[in-house]
């Protein structure tokens, strides 16, 4: 089963089009926030085991 190429980059664009269409700015902000906020804690956290472990 051959698949035309241009077929297929028609599709793939046509996804990714209607994928970033239905994002929103709001999103993006909360997903950067939360994602700095789960960095800080996992470096807080590692920080605190390393400390623990020494004593």
């Amino acid at each position: 089963m051959e698949t035309n190429q241009s077929t297929r980059a028609g599709t793939i664009g046509g996804t990714l089009c209607s994928v970033f269409a239905s994002i929103q700015k709001d999103d993006i902000l909360k997903t950067i926030v939360l994602a700095a906020i789960g960095a800080t804690v996992s470096f807080l956290v590692s920080v605190f085991l390393k400390y623990l472990l020494k004593k």
